[in-house]
C-alpha cells in the first residue's frame, strides 16, 4: 500500500514540475524526492529571519514558527526588540496578530495581497505545490550542495508577476531560505534556520 501511494505522490510531483537548468535530470530527481516528503509532512518548525521591501520602507523581522498540516500556524515575532512577543495565529485562511489583546495590522508587500505574516505559509505552499518552472543544484566551496528552485504561474514570463525562490538543503530537504518577487523586484527575502519536519512514517 505505502508503494502504490509513494508513486502516486512521484507521479502528482512530477506532473508539478518542469525544470530546467543546471543539475538536469538530477535535480529534478531531487526536487521529487524533497516534494515527496513535504506532502507526508504533517507540521515542521523553525526561525526566520525576514527582510521586507515596501520600496520607500524596508523591514526586517525575525520570528519563531510551527507549521501544522491539520491546526494552525504560530508565528511569534523575536525582533526588532520593540515587537517581540506579537503572535499571529493563522488557520482556515484567516490572519490576526495579537499582543496583549492588540490587533496589529501588516501591508501587502505583492499584487496578490501577500504580507509578511503571509510568507512562511505562502513558503510551505510553494514548497509541496508550486509549480516549479526551474530547478538547480548550487554548490559552492566549503557550503553543502542546495536545491534551487523558481516557482511561478506556468503561464507567466520569467520574471513576471509573482514568483518564488526557494532553497533547499540537498542532504535533508530542509527549507533554508525562500525570496517573493513581484514582476522582477524582490519584495521579501527569509533566512531559515533550525528547519525541522514531523513525517509519521520516520
Amino acid at each position: 500500500m505505502r508503494k502504490r501511494l509513494c508513486a502516486l505522490m512521484m507521479t502528482l510531483i512530477l506532473l508539478l514540475t518542469a525544470c530546467g537548468g543546471g543539475g538536469g535530470n538530477e535535480a529534478e530527481e531531487k526536487l521529487a524526492e524533497i516534494r515527496g516528503r513535504y506532502l507526508e509532512m504533517t507540521a515542521c518548525s523553525g526561525h526566520a529571519d525576514m527582510t521586507a521591501d515596501y520600496g520607500q520602507r524596508v523591514y526586517s523581522f525575525g520570528v519563531d514558527f510551527s507549521w501544522q498540516r491539520e491546526g494552525e500556524t504560530l508565528l511569534t515575532l523575536t525582533a526588532p526588540e520593540l515587537v517581540a512577543g506579537v503572535t499571529a495565529h493563522i488557520a482556515a485562511g484567516e490572519t490576526a496578530l495579537e499582543y496583549d489583546g492588540t490587533m496589529l495590522e501588516t501591508g501587502p508587500l505583492d499584487s496578490a495581497g501577500l504580507s509578511p505574516v503571509d510568507v512562511v505559509p505562502a513558503l510551505l505552499a510553494y514548497a509541496r505545490e508550486g509549480f516549479a518552472a526551474e530547478c538547480a543544484m548550487e554548490e559552492a566551496e566549503g557550503t553543502p550542495q542546495k536545491l534551487h528552485v523558481i516557482c511561478r504561474d506556468p503561464e507567466t514570463e520569467p520574471g513576471m508577476g509573482i514568483e518564488a525562490g526557494l532553497w533547499f538543503d540537498w542532504s535533508t530537504g530542509a527549507l533554508l531560505r525562500g525570496e517573493i518577487s513581484d514582476s522582477g523586484v524582490t519584495v521579501l527575502q527569509c533566512d531559515i534556520a533550525g528547519f525541522t519536519m514531523d513525517i509519521p512514517s520516520e
